[in-house]
């Protein structure tokens, strides 16, 4: 993402989904892509380009979980993650959450699901950062385009049978790839469907189909 110095830009808008709160947050540096605020003696890093994060547990007909891989530059690493991305950060500043997941699965893997549910809304990590992630459920998803993320990217997609699914990330990091832990967290709920419910009450009420 951003490979310059920090800069400062013009007046920040906070990102859309976010708790409110009252006490005062200084705008230490700005960049093209993140900025650092504090809150009471905190720094926490932000995104200034973006209104949200979507992640996407995309599981097809044949009980299989959709994974992507790329290199990330700050782990000079690949990385096999869930498929994710920005909201908002296209031309469209008032993008929908649901929207931009149903984008970031098509760009990233080439598969469209109509069957979408929302699982959680949770921070990524709350001592770094005051970013708030968005996890859809995107139940029968079928490929029907090549993926591979837009001309930034250069992603691999991985389809996986998920009774065989923990060997295989098993022998993905012997090879020296990285991982995302939300990960396990998907495999939890994908293993618990009948009663997301109860484990995650944001899950409650969401529309089961799109």
């Amino acid at each position: 993402m951003f490979t310059g110095p920090y800069r400062p830009v013009g007046p920040y808008n906070p990102p859309m989904n976010r708790k409110s709160d009252t006490r005062e947050v200084q705008h230490r540096f700005r960049g093209r892509y993140l900025g650092i605020d504090e809150r009471t003696g905190w720094e926490f890093a932000t995104r200034t380009n973006a209104t949200g994060v979507v992640v996407i547990v995309a599981v097809t007909p044949a009980a299989e979980i959709v994974l992507v891989e790329q290199h990330r530059i700050p782990v000079q690493a690949p990385v096999i993650e869930l498929p994710a991305g920005l909201v908002g950060d296209t031309d469209d500043p008032g993008e929908s959450l649901l929207s931009a997941a149903e984008r970031e699965l098509w760009e990233e893997t080439g598969y469209r699901s109509d069957q979408w549910k929302e699982l959680a809304r949770c921070p990524s990590s709350a001592g770094l950062t005051d970013e708030v992630l968005t996890l859809y459920l995107a139940a029968d998803a079928v490929r029907e385009g090549p993926g591979g993320g837009d001309d930034s990217e250069d992603i691999v997609v991985h389809t996986i049978a998920l009774d065989r699914v923990d060997g295989w990330l098993a022998q993905q990091l012997q090879s020296g790839r990285e991982f995302d832990p939300k990960i396990y967290a998907a495999l939890y709920w994908l293993e618990r469907r009948d009663s997301l419910d109860a484990i995650l009450p944001s899950a409650t009420g969401s529309p089961a189909t799109r």
